[in-house]
This record gives structure tokens, sequence and C-alpha cells, in this order.
């Protein structure tokens, strides 16, 4: 499920996050041939691995489970939703409540704290259970929502964002872990591609439903149809998401919690985040006020990790083991890898659509959709081989092959270009993401146990959110420094004036370069097409280390069983934990 919305206008329907996975400095460095230090696992990983082709026994699933199941497609629905329901309303907000040059803090503050937020929820899943932890997740993002809609000023908005953003970080994460809390490995795609279906629905759903609430109602019904949804979430919540948690003294479940890890973690992500979103256009690359949060950003993940290794830390936020293996170590760094191409693409098309095809925002959306319309099929697809055969690898080198030949192929791209020719391509390039998409998670899961399920999933979410937001700063400094370069192109110096500091991408709409006559229209297209054969030039070369990068994998049979301590709750539940706590007061 993904994931972002950078410094962006209000250029399509298909901007999105998803939204949303620890960056870690000594990420390369533990992608080498050590495993991960247990005897079941090291075993596992010695032995040449033959892996199982044949279809996973069948496991009978209850009313209750598809209950739980529809529970998360909801909240999916909501997190979706949100990722871009702003874009076609943002204008009319910014001109309501009188933001100015504010109005990237509406969109960008959403997802920094989504982002930022994620490990912390998945410590707290392993300490509080799954059901209170889900809760609480659904209740910021409604507080959120019900705070952005009643919004009278600026700041009263983005503080909403804000808490919205949490609560959707919340969501990303912990919908993974709890399908994986109760569906074994082998089919464990097959149930979030469910999820992944409904979120896809409401992204691509998103822009339309805040187009109609402007045009019939008020932008605040962008905010608060959340309310009810919300609502109707917590419900689903109380009466279906009964799984299985210890039970412990609740001053021993606060004194679990890595304050310090926690601390370190989030300063250092909000430090990175900050100029990542506002570098190049609110402040310039070259400035201290970029480059010093930068870098203490990177020296306190450092540190961070740092500090995860002590032996004071009974219980880390992100355990030292989930690096130690080469296979999940190289997933983290490849669903890193994913998320930014897939948001490369998703930002830079409509800037393609519009400046240089001349498409309205709608149509922009609409010229995306060709995206969704092959990716969900394709993860679809993707998640059931995988389940059939159990191999992740073949998979991941296969999509990542395919995006590349498709993002390889939007070099050609120009304004004579035939529309069927660049949805084609498009199609392409999607299809490949979607292979990958849902097939990461299961393979970063394997070499590990169960008990660290809610810790690797909590940082391969963080991953995923922090890798859409490079995402777009990359590809906008590689937009940027080009069209830069290009300038002297355009013979009038005023309008070459308009486009100086970072303003390229924000300029980029049909109606804006048509208010100009020939030949500097023409001109201004033209440096467009150069500036955006660029980007994709340099993500051709990322997209090609990624798939180099899938053959330090090592292909590991997917598990059949399930070993996990927050399973379904049963009937029997409470008499064993309570036999459980009988026998070890005996003893």
């Amino acid at each position: 499920m993904a994931t972002s919305s950078i410094n962006t206008p209000t250029h399509s329907a298909g901007e999105a996050n998803n939204s949303p996975v620890i960056p870690q400095d000594s990420l390369s460095s533990a992608i080498d041939s050590n495993e991960v230090g247990t005897d079941k696992v090291n075993n596992e990983q010695d032995k040449k691995v033959e892996v199982d082709s044949s279809p996973p026994p069948t496991t009978e699933r209850g009313a209750q489970f598809w209950a739980i199941i529809a529970t998360l497609c909801v909240i999916g629905l909501l997190s979706a939703l949100e990722n871009t329901v702003v874009t076609t309303s943002l204008s009319y907000i910014v001109t309501e409540l009188s933001l100015g040059e504010n109005y990237v803090w509406v969109t960008n503050v959403f997802f920094l704290t989504s982002a930022a937020i994620q490990p912390l929820f998945g410590q707290l899943a392993n300490i509080f259970g799954r059901r209170w932890v889900t809760m609480a997740i659904v209740a910021f993002f409604t507080l959120g929502s019900g705070i952005a809609g009643g919004a009278s000023n600026g700041a009263m908005l983005i503080a909403g964002r804000a808490i919205q953003g949490v609560g959707s970080g919340g969501i990303n994460m912990i919908v993974d872990v709890i399908v994986s809390d109760l569906v074994p490995l082998r089919e464990r795609g097959n149930y979030m591609a469910f999820v992944l279906i409904v979120y896809f629905v409401g992204m691509a759903l998103g822009p339309y439903v805040g187009g109609a609430f402007v045009d019939h109602t008020t932008w605040r019904w962008v905010f608060w149809i959340n309310l009810p949804v919300g609502g109707i979430s917590m419900v689903m919540i109380l009466l279906f998401l009964r799984v299985k948690s210890k039970k412990t003294p609740l001053s021993e479940k606060i004194s679990r919690i890595d304050y310090i890890g926690n601390f370190l973690l989030i300063a250092s992500t909000v430090s990175i985040l900050y100029p990542l979103t506002y570098g190049g256009t609110v402040l310039q690359w070259s400035s201290w006020r970029a480059i010093f949060p930068l870098v203490i950003g990177l020296l306190g993940l450092g540190v961070f990790m740092f500090y995860e290794t002590l032996k004071m830390v009974k219980e880390p936020l992100v355990p030292p083991n989930l690096f130690s293996n080469r296979t999940s170590s190289t997933v983290f760094a490849v669903t890193f890898m994913n998320a930014a191409l897939l948001y490369w693409i998703l930002f830079f098309l409509p800037v393609y659509f519009q400046a240089v095809r001349g498409s309205s925002p709608a149509r922009s959306g609409v010229l995306l959709l060709p995206a969704i319309v092959v990716g969900v099929p394709g993860a679809a697809v993707a998640v059931l081989l995988l389940t059939k055969f159990g191999r992740y690898k073949p998979l991941h080198l296969l999509g990542f092959g395919i995006f590349t030949l498709g993002v390889g192929l939007f070099v050609l791209f120009d304004r004579k270009t035939p529309l069927a020719q660049v949805v084609v391509f498009e199609m392409i390039a999607a299809g490949g993401s979607g292979f990958v998409l849902n097939t990461l998670l299961p393979a970063c899961q394997e070499p590990l146990e169960e008990k660290d399920q809610a810790a690797i999933t909590a940082a391969w979410s963080f991953m995923r959110s922090f890798g859409s937001i490079w995402g777009v700063a990359i590809p906008s400094a590689i937009f940027n420094n080009r069209f830069s370069q290009l300038l002297g192109r355009i013979q009038d110096p005023q309008v070459t004036a308009m486009f100086i500091n970072g303003a390229a991408y924000q300029h980029a709409t049909a109606a804006f370069l048509n208010s100009f006559s020939e030949p500097t229209k023409d001109q201004l297209i033209g440096v467009y097409t150069e500036s955006l054969k660029r980007v994709w030039e340099i993500a051709i070369v990322f997209s090609g280390v990624a798939f180099l990068l899938v053959f330090i994998e090592k292909e590991i049979k997917l598990r059949t069983e399930l070993d996990t301590d927050f399973g379904l709750e049963t009937e029997n539940t409470a008499d064993v934990e309570t036999a459980e706590k009988t026998t070890s007061e005996v003893d």
C-alpha cells in the first residue's frame, strides 16, 4: 500500500502517497552473507533450499476471518482516499483560508508525520496488542479529519492534517501486521491483495470525490467524509478484530517502550524529510537551511542504529537482527527503490501530460488511470504466482526488468508522441511495478522469526513511505536543475525570471503555458520536454540498480504454517491463557 504528495500544486488525479521501512546508514553493509542469529533460521538458510512448487495447503477461513479482512479494507479505504482527495480541492482551500505559500504544508505535513510514526506504532502493537492500537490509529485519523474540516485558519488546518498523517501512517502499517498475524506466509499476499485493490480504488476515486464536494457542497466535506467512515471502522474493530494478546500489567507494558529510540528515529526522520520536502522550492539546496537539517538527520539515524545495538536496550524499536540477514536487508533497500520509482512516475507523468501535451488537470488524471488498471491486476497475478510456487525472486527480477523497459521508453515522449503509444508505455511500467509491489513484504518476513513480524512490517512500511518521499525529491531536483540549465533557450528574459528558484514544477500547467504566445510557448514546451527526458534517464539507472540488487536475494521457501502470538482469538484462548498463568504461578 502506499503512498505522498510533495510540493505539488493540483497537477493530477493520480498524485498520491501512500501512501508512504527504516533507512539505515548501515544498510549497504548489512547486505552480506551474515544470517539471522538464531539456530532455527541459520539452519534453514545454510542448507540448499528446494523451493516447493506444489500448491500450499488450503486453510479454512471462517466468518470472523472475513469480517476482519473487510474491516481492514474499510480502514485502508480511509487512508487511500485522503492521500489524493485534497489534490483537486487544494486551490479552493488556499483561497478561502488565505494560506499563500504555506499551502505546501497542507499536503506535506500529512506525509511527514505519516512516515515518521510507523515504527512507534509497530512497537506499540507488539506491547499493547493489535486491537486497541488499531482503535487508537483510526481515532487519530478521524480526529484529525474533524479538525481539518472545521478549520477556521491555516494553522488549524495544518494541525489537523498532521494528526491525520499520524493515523494514516499507522493504518498503512497495522493492516499488513494484522494480515501477517492471520495468514501463513505462503498465502499472505493473496489477502493483502484484497486490501491493495480497495486501496487503489480509493486513490483513484479521491480526486473525483474531492472535486464533487467542491463543486456541489464545500471543501470541508473532503475531510468530514472521514468522520462517518471512521466511526463505522471503529465499530467494526470493536466487533470483529478479536486477536490474541498477552495479558500483562500496564506498568510493565509502559516500561517496554523504547522511548529514546523512538525520539531519535522520529527526530531524525523529520529532520531529513523537511529539506527533502522543501528543497528546490521554498529552500535552496545550496542554503544552510536545507543542508544542516539533512546532515543532522542522517547523523541522527547513525546514532539511532548504534543505540539500538546496546545491551541496555531491552526491547529495541528496530531489532538489529532485522538487518543481519542478506535477503531482508536487500528487500528493505529494494522496497525503498520501488516506492521511489512508483512516485517518480506518478508525479512526473502529469507534468508531461499538462506541460508538454497541454492536458487539463482532470484529463491528466484520466491519462494516469491505465497505470492503475494494469498495476492492480499485475499485483494480483504476482501474489497468485507467489502463493502457488512460493518463489519471490523471479517475480522481483521480472517486475524490475519490465519497469526498467517501460520507464526507458518514456525517454521517447514529446508533444507529438501518439497518445496510444504513451498509454502502452505507461502500462508496461505500471505492470512491472505491480509485479513487485505486493511480493516484497513476504520476502522480507520469510528469513526472520514470527515474533519479529510487527517490527519487520513497521520497518518495511517506513522504508516504503520514506522511499515515496525521496521518489519526489530526487526527480524534482533533477528536473529543476535541468530546467535551469536549459533556460537560455527561452529568449524573453521576463519569462525566464518566472522559472527561477525551482518554479518550473508549479508552473507545469496547460493554463499557464497557454497564456504565452509563440514562439515563447514553443520554447517553454521544448525545455519541459528535454528536462523530463533527464528525469526518465535517471529513473532508468535507478530501476536498473534495483534490478541488480534483486540478485543478492536468497530464494527461501515460504512458510505454510502460522506461528504467532497474535492470531485469531478463539473460545479457548482465555482458558489457555488462564491455564498458562496458573501453571506459571505454581512453578
